[in-house]
């Protein structure tokens, strides 16, 4: 059963893949395009709890992500952010950073920080034929 914060995040409808102790899915409010959350999925609350099997996948899981995004986008930098303030459950939200705008599936995107750290409580809310083209776009480059 998965646990509330993999929910909130629409899990599994924004799913792009599922690994043994992770799951990345598709940041419904998109803060830069690209954003990404990637979810423990184990029942853990704090970074000391994720197990040493969890970590030593994150360096598969780390890679995937950041091909994606730079072959999808060519982001300039990329944001983890470990906050864990409204949702208990270990995750990160991925921000992809740009200097430039990034037009994706006829929206354009501006990272409105650049270069300070992004507001992950403000977003794009994409309209859902836009969201499901930006959600297949990076599930098909997503290495199998």
């Amino acid at each position: 059963m998965p646990h509330e914060t993999l929910l909130k995040f629409n899990y599994p409808d924004t799913l792009l893949h599922e690994y043994h102790h992770w799951a990345v899915l598709l940041r419904p409010k998109q803060v830069t395009v690209g954003s990404l959350v990637l979810v423990c999925t184990a029942d853990v609350t704090s970074m000391a709890e994720v197990s040493a099997e969890a970590f030593a996948e994150l360096s598969t899981v780390t890679a995937d992500l950041e091909g994606v995004l730079k072959n999808a986008f060519a982001y300039d930098k990329i944001n983890y952010l470990l906050l864990m303030m409204v949702d208990k459950h270990v995750h990160f939200h991925i921000i992809p950073r740009y200097a430039d705008p990034r037009t994706a599936c006829g929206i354009e995107f501006t990272d409105t920080a650049w270069p300070k750290p992004p507001d992950v409580t403000q977003g794009v809310d994409i309209p859902e034929p836009q969201f499901a083209d930006l959600f297949q776009l990076l599930r098909s480059q997503w290495p199998r």
